[in-house]
């Protein structure tokens, strides 16, 4: 039942057993890693293309990520505001002029390629067949590469099991996205697991459209993409506004990105107080994201 979650989490594993010091090396692998990233959308893109009927699997995947990610903002958002109460955390009161509307134009283009890679599988007349197995390869040497940044993220075991906020935060998403993802996949008439596992992209946009892709086909795996990127998107103009009121809350929606995407726009408006806690539950939850939804894969039917 297992095997196929091992063979996939493995190039992880052996990635984040790799300590590299020279940072003009982790500057390569953080460029390779992004590539390979706009490779396997396009790949995405290209597998929606050889979809029979695909005006009707489009319809599918925007009815799946309406439910999935109604169903999970409103788990996340109704939780969140509880860790804000009993743990309160303290933020600058100054708000500051963001470039908000740049960062969402880098979300965008992830956007494109996959409608790119659409538009060509579409329009040019060749044999698709090859475009899971590409994409199966592309996928293990991305989770290898992610691995090791994971690994050299200068963030210790120490540091994330002595912050309390950032755990907690972290727990609170992990349990409600569950019970949003049951939720879903009741409403859905789906597999609870195959809901699970939907759940488990925590605003990872990139990694969990490619694994639910890969599981269960381009229309779980677009649904997947499109409801995190909503998610990173929706974060964006909350974090601005309840930063300062409701710090938790804000940092807790923005999922795995708080510790890269969206940790400008948390600094720049809840202070340098909210950076090591946006760090510490980005991180818990990009490590969790691979791992839950592989491992909700394995047991979905």
């Amino acid at each position: 039942m297992f095997s196929g979650m091992i063979f996939i989490f493995a190039p992880l594993v052996v990635g984040y057993l790799i300590s590299i010091s020279n940072n003009s090396r982790l500057d390569t692998i953080n460029v390779i890693t992004s590539n390979l990233i706009y490779v396997i959308l396009a790949l995405m893109g290209l597998s929606l293309a050889a979809l029979d009927n695909l005006g009707q699997n489009l319809q599918v995947i925007l009815k799946f990520t309406a439910v999935f990610f109604v169903c999970l903002s409103t788990a996340n958002l109704a939780v969140l505001p509880l860790v804000d109460k009993f743990l309160p955390i303290k933020t600058d009161n100054t708000q500051k002029k963001l470039p908000l509307s740049s960062m969402a134009l880098e979300s965008m283009k992830l956007i494109l390629v996959v409608g790119s890679g659409l538009v060509l599988g579409l329009a040019l007349p060749f044999d698709l067949h090859w475009v899971d197995t590409a994409s199966e390869w592309i996928l293990f040497l991305l989770l290898f590469f992610i691995g090791i940044q994971l690994r050299n993220s200068g963030l210790t075991l120490r540091q994330i099991l002595l912050n309390k906020h950032g755990m907690v935060i972290a727990l609170v998403i992990i349990t409600s996205s569950m019970i949003g993802g049951a939720l879903a996949a009741y409403i859905l008439d789906i597999d609870i697991y195959r809901g699970l596992a939907m759940a488990s992209g925590f605003g990872w946009y990139s990694l969990a459209g490619i694994l639910m892709g890969d599981a269960f086909g381009p229309v779980y795996g677009g649904a997947s993409f499109m409801i995190e990127l909503l998610r990173e998107l929706i974060a964006l103009v909350l974090i601005p506004l309840f930063i300062r009121t409701k710090p938790c809350t804000a940092i807790g929606y923005a999922g795995a990105t708080a510790m890269d995407f969206t940790l400008p726009v948390i600094q720049t408006t809840g202070g340098v107080r909210c950076v090591p806690i946006a760090i510490v539950s980005g991180f818990i939850l990009s490590v969790l994201v691979p791992v839950m939804m592989l491992f909700f894969v394995s047991l979905a039917s």
